[in-house]
């Protein structure tokens, strides 16, 4: 420094300053132009327990611009790979983190967003991890195991101030917006009766076979059990077999299709803010009643609706609901296509391309509400009724009996064994209390 003049000063600072002045340097993707959304602009997610429907519901998030995928956690080590090929060969590098523990993951700061996709059993818990680490919530249905979790996780949401989307994603499909914008606008006349289709309802406490447990790398079973009670290790749970079994199955399978058309249902009746108040079961369906004087009938397949208009429910599709009012009614289903009332068709008929399979705008309305902090289309308070009154439809049946429930106290009335049933022992040390 004794020996630097001035000259050398100069010539050496116009030399700096010319080469941070130099904006050809910065990419032009990098400032969002062109299209392309800047690093600092996009959101960070991260996804938990992603078999075939995670996978299915991240093929259609990954081509959001906005959204950067980054990392995985799943407690079996094909399942990671398995995401981590989807999302390298989509970017184009090997950036993408494993993880066999969702704890590690979620404590990424960069991480704004997780996508969730397990089993059942760890839908309200991971949701709720995720949330009071200060991640907004995109989780698959059903959203719990019992009444008292989908409690519990609706409240954490509000609790810790994030953003939250059920994975019921038929609201956001366009025949099945347009089918309860006619229940809801009185083009139906006064609705009287509402038909969701639902499985018939299974309990099974039997236990699979047990098989030798593998390493932890390869499925880290008691972490793949989580909250659920403990059984011996079964590769056929770990494929998909857990569905049907007692343990592990919300409400029965009733809340597979349930969760999806008793919540159209309740959207056509503008009833998101309740629940019918009574559930009565049939043997081909479950009756539920609203204070309004609606009737929801939630039809057992493969029958639904097979007593009245069998060809309906072949031409509209799996997931079929129909709106029914004084002047007539409304069928859909996940082919897009409307079926109406003889007296109905020429003045609404309406076609629909795609399918009401696809989660694409739902995801998409989660994204714009994560910038936005709205309210998505099927938030945590929307979930929170559909939800009740599809355990307290599949209670009844379980039962035997008639049961009658409040929606305000979301407690049965005159029924000790029922609320009872509101909870389930979660094996230590995994709570919803958080």
């Amino acid at each position: 420094m004794k020996n630097l003049n001035r000259r050398t000063f100069l010539g050496r600072s116009l030399a700096a300053g010319a080469a941070a002045s130099l904006p050809w340097f910065i990419p032009a993707r990098a400032l969002g132009r062109d299209g392309a959304v800047a690093p600092s602009e996009k959101i960070v997610l991260g996804g938990i327990g992603l078999g075939p429907r995670g996978q299915y519901d991240l093929s259609v998030m990954l081509p959001e611009k906005d959204v950067q995928f980054v990392a995985v956690c799943d407690a079996v080590r094909t399942r990671r790979e398995e995401v981590k090929r989807m999302v390298d060969t989509h970017y184009g590098n090997a950036d993408c983190v494993l993880y066999r523990d969702l704890f590690e993951l979620i404590a990424r700061p960069d991480i704004d967003a997780v996508l969730i996709a397990t089993g059942d059993r760890w839908h309200a818990l991971a949701s709720l991890l995720a949330a009071r680490a200060g991640k907004d919530v995109y989780s698959e249905k059903p959203c719990g195991m019992t009444i008292g979790e989908i409690q519990a996780l609706a409240d954490g949401i509000h609790r810790y101030g994030r953003v939250f989307q059920a994975g019921t994603q038929r609201r956001s499909v366009n025949n099945f917006q347009y089918a309860a914008h006619l229940a809801q606008s009185g083009q139906l006349g006064r609705l009287r009766t509402l038909h969701a289709s639902v499985y018939v309802p299974t309990k099974s406490y039997e236990w699979l076979p047990a098989e030798p447990e593998p390493t932890k790398d390869q499925c880290d079973w008691d972490r793949w059990l989580g909250p659920a009670p403990w059984r011996p290790y079964n590769s056929r749970y770990v494929s998909g077999g857990w569905r049907g079994h007692h343990d592990f199955e919300a409400g029965g399978n009733f809340l597979d299709w349930g969760a999806h058309t008793l919540d159209l249902c309740q959207w056509a009746n503008q009833a998101d803010h309740t629940t019918p108040l009574e559930f009565e079961a049939t043997p081909a369906s479950i009756i539920g009643k609203y204070a309004n004087g609606v009737t929801l009938v939630c039809d057992f397949l493969p029958t639904a609706f097979g007593n009245r208009d069998p060809q309906y429910h072949t031409a509209t599709g799996t997931c079929p609901v129909r709106f029914e009012g004084d002047e007539g009614w409304v069928e859909t289903g996940d082919n897009n296509l409307l079926v109406f009332s003889e007296n109905l068709e020429r003045t609404l008929h309406k076609k629909f391309s795609g399918t009401g399979l696809s989660s694409a705008g739902h995801g998409r309305n989660f994204f714009d509400c994560v910038r936005s902090r709205a309210l998505p289309v099927c938030n945590q308070d929307i979930m929170r009724r559909s939800h009740l009154a599809c355990f307290a439809a599949q209670l009844s049946w379980q039962l035997g009996r008639k049961i009658q429930f409040d929606p305000v106290k979301e407690e049965f009335i005159g029924d000790e064994e029922a609320n009872r049933m509101r909870h389930r022992a979660m094996r230590e040390p995994w709570s919803v209390n958080l």
